[in-house]
């Protein structure tokens, strides 16, 4: 049952599955891309020819994807927290959500992250400007979807809030949730004080000077 995940603190995905695997008590070896252990990037590389983290290598096998590793570990290393609901029904809404999540908040907040990372000449307003309304509009249906629950979805903490916690806390730091969306805005909060995702924000603290738009000082 020996599981090895590829990934970095800082990021985003990587932090979607450490949720899990923290959640869970799950036990892995973590192998950090970064300089200090090249290595593990050019086995990252040799594993997943597209290059890209968090992977997770099962007993030799590879599984790609936050939301296809998430899955995996539900059904080969099942804990006592389940992030796919039995009920076919209820899982849908969570897959949904999971995509929400990924798709209109993760995704708008990568294109104003990755624009600071251009030269000036070939940054794109336009573009940016459209990522940021496109996070208003996810914040405002966010905030009257959960309004009077826990978690995103009823059945409670899943993969749906694995998929949430760090898309919402990296996209407030470039776009804030507006202070009238009170119960997107208490939805974050809690996610942050869930003891899994604030395992992974500390373990990601030594990176913040790093974040391209410059980290807010706060969270």
């Amino acid at each position: 049952m020996a599981l090895t995940l590829f990934g970095h603190p800082f990021s985003s995905y990587t932090q979607k599955v450490l949720i899990a695997l923290y959640e869970n008590a799950t036990p892995f070896t973590y192998r950090v891309i970064s300089p200090e252990d090249p290595q593990a990037g050019e086995e990252l590389k040799a594993r997943w020819p597209l290059n890209r983290f968090p992977l997770l290598v099962d007993e030799g096998q590879s599984i790609a994807e936050a939301t296809i590793i998430i899955e995996h570990l539900d059904i080969h290393h099942a804990g006592e927290k389940r992030f796919i609901p039995s009920d076919p029904r209820v899982a849908l809404e969570v897959r949904f959500m999971d995509r929400l999540f990924d798709n209109f908040v993760m995704t708008p907040m990568q294109k104003i992250v990755g624009d600071h990372l251009r030269p000036a000449s070939e940054r794109d307003p336009r573009g940016v400007a459209d990522a940021r309304a496109q996070l208003d509009t996810a914040y405002r249906w966010l905030d009257e979807r959960v309004a009077g629950r826990e978690w995103a979805v009823e059945c409670g903490f899943s993969l749906a809030d694995c998929a949430a916690a760090p898309s919402l806390f990296y996209a407030d730091w470039v776009q804030p949730i507006d202070a009238a969306l009170t119960n997107a805005r208490a939805y974050r909060a809690r996610l942050l004080a869930q003891r899994s995702f604030a395992r992974a924000v500390d373990e990601a603290r030594p990176y913040r000077r790093f974040f391209p738009p410059g980290a807010p000082d706060r969270d």
